[in-house]
């Protein structure tokens, strides 16, 4: 899914530990996600992506690092970044609810699904350029051309694939979930339905940001 808007440029002493703080926390991000990447691709290259070894070998630490985006809720809501708070809860509850809801609760439908891998190469490649973007961006050294592509390019590739690996992934749960308790059956598809309208929604939000950062180029 698409990535938030521009940081707070910090303007106080207090600012510039939000900003050390901000770098870092975008480094560490930048690097967690490269590593899912690279994990999912060896194996995929490696064993392919239908006989569960891309699931076993990174669902736990993909699970990991997604659950660390809760900071990004707190940290829209404290006002430390100027991502809107809506857009970011969307996006970190969607996810949550793919790598702890379905992933991690129903493994016999996305053990050996390619959804799971691509889901995962679509979030981990968003992430790495997002969150590399914004190390540019917190180092005051300037963002390369090629950056700046990416980052409002890929997402008209990357967020379809990811929505429809991560629809496919709940699509397939709502069997194994309805034996369980039917309830939790209705939930996945109210879910499902929620899709429509905030696929809509963020993907409109990362257009609104592309032609920003387009219209500045031009001016």
């Amino acid at each position: 899914m698409p990535p938030k808007s521009q940081r707070r440029a910090p303007s106080s002493s207090s600012g510039g530990l939000a900003n050390t703080y901000l770098l870092a926390y975008n480094l560490v991000s930048a690097v967690a996600w490269a590593s899912v990447f690279a994990r999912v691709v060896h194996l995929a290259a490696k064993e392919g992506v239908q006989n569960g070894r891309v699931y076993e070998q990174t669902e736990r630490y993909a699970r990991l690092v997604q659950t660390g985006a809760v900071l990004e809720v707190v940290h829209s809501l404290v006002g430390l970044v100027r991502a809107p708070l809506l857009t970011t809860l969307m996006q970190v509850a969607s996810r949550l609810l793919l790598v702890w809801g379905v992933g991690y609760h129903f493994p016999e439908t996305t053990r050996d699904s390619p959804a799971y891998a691509s889901m995962l190469v679509a979030w981990s490649v968003t992430e790495v350029v997002r969150y590399s973007y914004f190390v540019f961006v917190l180092s005051g050294q300037g963002v390369p051309r090629l950056w700046t592509w990416l980052r409002y390019n890929t997402f008209f590739v990357l967020y379809p694939l990811g929505v429809a690996s991560e629809t496919w992934l709940i699509y397939k749960a709502i069997g194994p979930a309805e034996k369980r308790n039917e309830y939790l059956a209705y939930g996945l598809w109210a879910v499902l339905a929620t899709y429509v309208p905030g696929f809509y929604t963020l993907f409109t939000h990362m257009l609104r940001q592309r032609s920003k950062v387009v219209g500045k180029k031009r001016v």
